[in-house]
């Protein structure tokens, strides 16, 4: 038979086969579920099918197929690559060409998804000493079939030419790049099992420096060799098969190469270990919520042995000589590193514990720990328990972490790795792990606190004052600052028990208040902080600021400058906590103008409508002048706006209006101005024209085309019949300058004003990816305001390009009046308030059918 003859006949046969043998290592895993049988029944399939291709393809006598990566360490996952490298005894001649071209051919044709490399041994020393990636792939090669001699010599050539400590140096920089792309946690919501910190890279990591190394190439040699118990074994191997096993279910469940544990399929994946959801209400716990709080842990006890290991790797490595310079009886300093004084200085002197993070905010020059340290400080942490949590000296110790002038994060983050956080507040320990379904937490509880107690501790560090000027400011003349780190630490640890996490939380930092000795005035601080941290952003973001009498309850709440400003910050550090995408400048805008007019009121200076007034009017005028108009140029258009119009712009938003209108009046044309927004983000939108019913609904279907996010939105009709709206809105993505956007938009939409067209049909917008994940139930909900003058409309729904525009023609068919419009975009979900008039709110029975109207109009 010919050679093209014999390869068309493995062919046919081969893929057959493997497609057989594949299906039947995946019924085997479904019966019994082990991940190691899997992965190796799986590579034993591959190995036999690629050795009859190899025979098939009539290759020389000197040439070998090898694995290499992880197929070459062993194992292969369902839809993972085939890492190949062909291997050569000299470069091929034109017929050897042609049967590599063919055999690779055959190998695609199978259905293998093959990564492959064509090279001699002395290419293959070249590239790897010019590619880690290379060198790294080599470490693992295993022979598949073809010239063992060939194999052999290339294993000893490798081998002679291997640079242990460059090869260390090189892995754990790339670990520390991998780790950046991560925002260096293993806790976050949807995290990479292979590639994220904590992940199973990490484990690889060790076993490939220590192989590098000549120390060891499996957990139970690093035991016997001495670099880890037999303990910390065990658990590395039960974390590898843990990580192994998620691996492989993702790719069974997703049909590809999937290592992503995304929202869209943690519920199945965790179905598929027998987790289901558990609870109703508030206590209710998703099956996905129990997967991930797993991984997360076994993520924590990776991490803390990767770095225990790498340490203990890199001293091998790299032996210097070990100087010790006493810190106290427990505890040197060797090498820039904190070392315990004694192996048993944890159990001879459990408060060491804490003790030694004590030692390390103090001295800042320390930048670590020793690995003896580190192992022992991580097996020592199950001696805290309640009687060490009751004893005066270690809760002296903890307030001295919490009052540390440096170094504050980096103690609360390594105690919340070695577990040690969680022991000392077991309320704390709930919550590791926990994730939070409220679309716009991209982080786990505890991570999010770790991240709040960062931004208070920022709010002190001149090296951020550009980042947070205003809260450099208040930071820098509070008293006693470390109360606010004690706030944070318990402002969401009742998350997830049921209930009001608020009230929850309170209780709890009552009792440690007490417990630790703080005064009644300090505890109260703590107290009111940790019951009322939703409260400012709350009032900032959904009442009229320009209200007298919402400011006057707020300032009835927070009581003094103290209370406020502790509020404040804590306000600022909580939503710049949660998501990258929640912070913008205009909630920044809102919760300082909320701080600096009941600054006012606590002050004593009265809010009254009058006064503001006069004092927003004044700054007005003062502004025109500076750009030449007449003294008396505003009246025509200010003798048609009311108070309500002054009160709800700033003097300077009144000013730019002014300057805009003063002259068109009564223009028969529409009038739009656009400008950079004040605040530094976003633009400032004014639309000026004849009053009609539709024209809310017709400027948010422009926006909504254009993919402009509405932020926030000012109705307001002149005594004369104009409607001048205000909208302040971002354009993320738009290509070009925001002179062509300003020039665009004022174009644009003058043009659809003019043109009177029909409005555009609602089009049902696509909710994004986590939004279908975990989707919410709209709700809606009219109710008459405090004076009952108007209607507060309050709307919570997923988030989707067209929504503001969906709402808008609900209204407008209601004939709904809109004076203001206050648009919050929290993450993924949207929670809108609106403030409406009309007829239609009279009559229960068409108010009832404008909320059901509402709510399908927020349904996908």
């Amino acid at each position: 038979m010919g050679q093209a003859a014999q390869l068309d006949s493995a062919r046919s046969e081969l893929r057959q086969r493997l497609k057989a043998e594949r299906q039947a290592v995946f019924q085997a895993f479904d019966e019994d579920g082990k991940p190691e049988k899997l992965l190796r029944n799986l590579r034993q399939c591959v190995d036999g099918v690629l050795a009859d291709a190899w025979r098939a393809a009539g290759l020389p006598a000197s040439t070998s197929l090898v694995g290499v990566g992880g197929y070459g360490r062993g194992e292969l996952f369902p839809y993972s690559d085939v890492d190949l490298l062909i291997l050569l005894g000299a470069p091929p001649d034109a017929i050897t060409q042609a049967r590599l071209e063919s055999l690779v051919q055959l190998l695609w044709d199978l259905g293998l998804e093959i990564g492959h490399s064509i090279r001699t041994v002395d290419e293959c020393l070249v590239e790897s000493g010019a590619d880690i990636t290379v060198q790294t792939s080599l470490l693992e090669a295993r022979l598949v079939c073809g010239d063992a001699s060939l194999f052999d010599e290339l294993q000893r050539r490798y081998r002679e030419a291997m640079d242990p400590q460059a090869f260390f140096q090189a892995k754990t920089a790339e670990m520390r790049l991998r780790h950046a792309k991560y925002e260096y946690t293993a806790f976050a919501l949807e995290p990479n099992v292979k590639e994220s910190p904590g992940a199973l890279r990490d484990l690889q990591v060790i076993l490939w420096v220590a192989k590098a190394a000549g120390l060891a190439e499996s957990w139970g040699q690093l035991a016997t060799r001495g670099l880890i118990t037999r303990m910390e074994a065990r658990q590395l191997m039960e974390k590898e098969r843990a990580f192994k096993d998620i691996r492989i279910r993702l790719h069974l469940h997703t049909r590809r190469r999937e290592d992503r544990l995304v929202f869209d399929v943690q519920t199945a994946i965790a179905k598929t270990f027998g987790l289901n959801s558990s609870g109703d209400g508030p206590n209710a716990r998703r099956a996905s919520e129990y997967l991930m709080q797993r991984y997360y842990w076994a993520a924590k006890t990776v991490t803390q042995l990767n770095t225990i290991l790498l340490q203990d790797i890199e001293a091998q490595l790299f032996p210097h000589p070990v100087h010790a310079v006493p810190i106290n009886g427990r505890f040197n300093e060797v090498g820039g590193l904190i070392d315990i004084a004694a192996d048993d200085t944890f159990e001879r002197t459990p408060s060491s514990v804490l003790e030694i993070f004590v030692a390390m905010t103090e001295r800042p020059d320390i930048k670590g720990m020793t690995a003896r340290t580190t192992r022992a400080l991580w097996h020592a942490r199950t001696r805290i328990d309640s009687a060490f949590r009751a004893d005066p000296a270690n809760r002296a110790l903890f307030l001295r972490i919490l009052q540390a002038p440096v170094g504050l994060v980096h103690a609360l983050r390594r105690m919340n790795e070695f577990g040690i956080l969680g022991r000392y507040l077991p309320a704390f320990r709930k919550i590791v792990g926990q994730m939070q379904h409220d679309l716009f937490h991209v982080y786990t509880v505890d991570q999010h606190i770790m991240m709040v107690v960062r931004n208070l501790r920022r709010f002190t560090m001149p090296e951020h004052a550009h980042e947070y000027p205003f809260c450099s400011q208040l930071s820098a003349d509070f008293r006693d600052r470390w109360l606010l780190y004690v706030a944070a630490l318990f402002h969401d640890i009742a998350k997830g028990r049921g209930g009001d996490h608020s009230k929850l939380g309170m209780d709890d930092a009552r009792q440690f208040c007490r417990a630790h000795g703080l005064s009644d005035e300090d505890t109260e601080l703590v107290v009111f902080l940790v019951e009322q941290h939703l409260t400012m952003s709350q009032v900032a973001q959904k009442q009229d600021l320009s209200d007298p009498d919402v400011i006057a309850a707020f300032a009835a709440q927070v009581r003094d400058e103290r209370h406020l400003t502790a509020l404040y910050l804590l306000t600022v550090a909580d939503i710049r906590g949660t998501s990258p995408k929640v912070w913008n400048a205009w909630k920044g805008k809102l919760l300082e103008d909320l701080y600096k007019v009941t600054l006012r009121v606590l002050g004593g200076e009265p809010h009254s409508a009058d006064r503001e007034l006069r004092t927003r009017q004044k700054e007005a005028l003062a502004t025109l002048r500076l750009f030449g108009l007449a003294a008396d140029a505003h009246e025509p258009l200010w003798q048609q706006l009311d108070v309500a119009y002054f009160l709800r712009h700033d003097a300077s938003d009144i000013a730019w209006q002014t300057r805009a209108l003063h002259d068109k009046v009564d223009s028969a044309k529409p009038v739009v101005r656009a400008r950079l927004a004040p605040i530094g983000e976003g633009l400032q939108v004014a639309v000026y024209l004849k009053d009609q019913p539709d024209l809310f609904a017709r400027i948010c279907s422009y926006f909504d085309r254009k993919n402009f996010s509405i932020l926030d939105a000012k109705i307001h009709t002149t005594r004369h019949g104009y409607a001048l709206d205000s909208f302040l809105v971002t354009a993320e993505g738009f290509e070009g300058s925001y002179r062509d956007i300003i020039s665009l938009i004022e174009h644009e939409l003058c043009a659809l004003l003019l043109s009177q067209e029909a409005l555009p049909p609602l089009a049902r917008g696509r909710l994004s990816r986590m939004s279908r994940s975990f989707p919410i139930t709209p709700t809606v909900d009219v109710r008459p305001d405090e004076r009952g003058q108007f209607h507060v409309l309050s709307i919570a729904a997923n988030d989707r390009v067209g929504l503001l525009y969906a709402i808008a023609s609900v209204l407008q068919r209601y004939r709904i009046n809109l004076h203001t419009a206050k648009i919050m975009t929290l993450g993924e979900r949207v929670e809108d308030v609106f403030l409406i008039d009309g007829a239609a709110l009279n009559n229960p029975r068409i108010q009832v059918q404008l909320e059901t109207d509402l709510l399908d109009a927020l349904k996908i």
